[in-house]
């Protein structure tokens, strides 16, 4: 059997932390494991089978270099940085940003400010498959306009029956939170984060919608020398201000409801005479005037305004077509997008 050198300056940190594990004993060691993946653990344990003897001297000093580092400071202070930094010693960069992006989570730290932020449609069908007074627990821990939102899309007769047990439910013990929450993370936050990785294409898009006009066509026409085929996918995927267009004259009437006056003014600025008329056809006559009217007084604008309040024009459409307040369609008859 392999034997440890006796130079303590020798060892390596796998080698040290599994010194420590076996020197903790079988429960303090298996709680440290729990806390492991499979890889950490994998390598751990394959070191700690290659130990042979350790010499006591040799665990001494590890226990008081750990003692001395633990207190150089006085105190152990953790965050979020702090982890980080000592995970990017022991793993792969993009392991540790999974890891940090796991722990803080998509918004806030807690698992209910996490579900805070998950899509109505994506909760409800994990929802359905729950019992009533499952879903009663979460949905009275969430923003009641998340909620309301969740519960508008369950099943009539299911969100009913979520509704009275909500209205029965008494003050929840924390061992039955405890069990739910936990019982979300490894079952749904888990698998939502496999599923939910977009479609490259779908994510480009969007990042090519917030360039501005120069920066997007330099960079469009530089894929397109280098994949063109992606270009045109990606261009397929965009949304632009021009493409309002394909908005019937209901929904352009629901948007211009929606978005500040002098900000439509800017965009239609720099829009093409297409978007321009569909935009005055239907404003009526009076504020279609005071509208050219506050375009003339603005005199020449920066390109650079005019993209900002196109991107911001475009995202209340994209909000409203999410909403299903508004539909736009796409150049055939089959090809309406549904957001």
């Amino acid at each position: 059997m392999a034997r440890v050198k006796e130079d303590f300056r020798t060892l390596t940190g796998p080698q040290k932390a599994a010194i420590f594990m076996l020197a903790l004993g079988e429960d303090h060691s298996a709680k440290l494991f729990e806390m492991m993946d499979d890889e950490e653990i994998r390598e751990l344990s394959q070191t700690m089978a290659n130990l042979g003897t350790v010499n006591a001297a040799i665990i001494e000093r590890l226990f008081v270099e750990f003692a001395d580092q633990l207190s150089s400071s006085g105190s152990l202070i953790g965050s979020y940085d702090s982890t980080e930094r000592l995970l990017m010693k022991t793993l792969p960069g993009d392991r540790v940003s999974q890891i940090m992006e796991e722990i803080r989570g998509p918004a806030g730290r807690t698992m209910w400010d996490k579900l805070g932020n998950v899509n109505e449609a994506v909760l409800a069908n994990y929802f359905k498959n729950e019992y009533p007074q499952t879903v009663a627990v979460v949905l009275s821990k969430i923003r009641p306009d998340h909620a309301a939102r969740v519960l508008s899309v369950l099943p009539e007769n299911f969100a009913m029956e979520v509704i009275m047990r909500m209205l029965r439910m008494e003050a929840v013990q924390k061992d039955v939170l405890d069990h739910v929450e936990k019982t979300l993370r490894t079952e749904f936050m888990t698998n939502l984060a496999r599923t939910s990785r977009r479609d490259s294409h779908e994510m480009m898009a969007d990042i090519f919608n917030n360039l501005d006009r120069s920066a997007e066509n330099r960079f469009m026409t530089a894929l397109e020398e280098r994949n063109r085929e992606s270009a045109e996918r990606i261009k397929q995927l965009m949304f632009t201000f021009d493409d309002l267009i394909r908005v019937d004259a209901t929904g352009i009437q629901t948007l211009l409801r929606q978005v500040e006056k002098d900000q439509l003014a800017m965009s239609l600025k720099g829009a093409s005479d297409e978007v321009k008329d569909l935009f005055f056809a239907n404003m009526s006559e009076r504020a279609g005037k005071m509208m050219r009217e506050d375009m003339e007084a603005m005199g020449a604008v920066r390109l650079r305004d005019v993209d900002e309040a196109q991107a911001a024009i475009v995202a209340v459409a994209k909000q409203l077509a999410e909403s299903g307040e508004i539909a736009i369609s796409g150049t055939g008859e089959e090809d309406e997008l549904v957001y």
